[in-house]
């Protein structure tokens, strides 16, 4: 996106859903004790958080549209930075009280649609409602192990706010996302702070990570696999690289032995020696003398060696003598076949012979 020397932006983050967006704005200078502003985008008045308050210089944002998607590009593929929408004021202690009073409204709003839901017994669960700060709609979320049919309960919606109404489904993060506060590491879920895109997490990432899987321990609100464990997959994987598989015999300054267990991230090898007992060492501190593993696929699977000249001579003999009985059988079983007759053929040779003894 293009910015003209004469067009001003700013960076707000707004919504449930932490979005992202450029704000266009006229104003001269931008206060850095006032992180709170109303904005004006696609689904009405809203009150949104700057970002950056002190990067505007004359009331100008630092860096460029461009400049702010590559860095964010940087960190996640496709970041939703969007053009968002223009602003309209910085936000007053009016504003704030409204926002109190509109949230207390949301949870009025939410135990209302709860209850239609139970009423029509639709398989939903109704996470949080969002009424824009404007009045123009009321978001409600919600979650689904399918698709549900809800366009009679927004119409009853609709009649008891008189308001549009809209209904979005989520998934299980998307959930966290809304409602959870603290991680066990201390600080805020990623997934509500900053992170925006919620790529896949494996359980080989956990498995390399972490010395047990206790799901408690690396399980977040959403009852999945933590994201962070993302973060340092990568690393792991590069570190991982370095150090010898197990059972791999190696010498140390206190002797030989095999590997046994490793730490990838403080790059220690467990080394058991003859006598059975275990030694932690600095992967500098160790010569790999063999990996088993990697001569028994050097070696591959054994076979067996091919038949000398004899033996080749007996094994072709005894499949001539084979075929020639068998060709002998089969000429056989041909002149039985031949010899036989059928009951319509023994029926008619009965009929001739008769007739031949009445002429007789």
């Amino acid at each position: 996106m293009k910015q003209p020397k004469h067009k001003k932006l700013m960076l707000v983050r707004y919504g449930k859903m932490g979005y992202l967006g450029w704000f266009e704005h006229k104003e001269s200078y931008i206060p850095k004790t006032k992180n709170r502003v109303v904005i004006k985008t696609d689904r009405g008045l809203e009150l949104g958080e700057l970002v950056g308050q002190f990067n505007y210089r004359s009331g100008q944002f630092k860096s460029t549209p461009e400049q702010v998607q590559e860095y964010f590009g940087k960190a996640q593929k496709d970041y939703p930075l969007t053009d968002g929408g223009t602003f309209v004021r910085f936000a007053t202690d009016e504003d704030l009280m409204e926002e109190e009073h509109l949230n207390a409204s949301a949870k009025e709003e939410m135990q209302c649609c709860q209850r239609f839901v139970s009423e029509m017994e639709l398989p939903m669960k109704i996470v949080d409602a969002e009424h824009v700060f404007g009045g123009e709609r009321i978001v409600i979320y919600f979650t689904s192990s399918g698709r549900v049919d809800f366009r009679e309960l927004v119409k009853r919606l609709a009649r008891e706010y008189q308001t549009r109404i809209e209904l979005r489904q989520i998934g299980a993060r998307d959930e966290a996302r809304i409602v959870s506060d603290y991680e066990s590491c201390g600080l805020p879920c990623c997934c509500r702070q900053f992170l925006k895109i919620l790529e896949p997490v494996n359980m080989r990432m956990a498995k390399l990570q972490k010395a047990t899987l206790d799901p408690s321990k690396i399980s977040g609100h959403c009852g999945r696999l933590k994201c962070c464990l993302r973060y340092e997959d990568a690393t792991y994987k590069e570190l991982k690289k370095r150090m010898p598989k197990k059972n791999t015999m190696v010498r140390t300054s206190q002797g030989t032995g095999k590997v046994v267990d490793m730490q990838i991230l403080t790059q220690l090898v467990v080394v058991q020696d003859e006598a059975g007992e275990k030694k932690a060492f600095n992967l500098d501190e160790i010569e790999i003398i063999s990996d088993k593993s990697v001569e028994k696929v050097a070696a591959g699977p054994v076979r067996p060696e091919p038949p000398d000249d004899q033996n080749r001579t007996d094994e072709y003999a005894e499949d001539a003598e084979s075929a020639g009985q068998t060709e002998k059988n089969n000429t056989k079983v041909t002149k039985q076949n031949k010899n036989k007759v059928g009951p319509k053929r023994q029926r008619q040779n009965n009929k001739n012979q008769k007739q031949t003894d009445d002429k007789d």
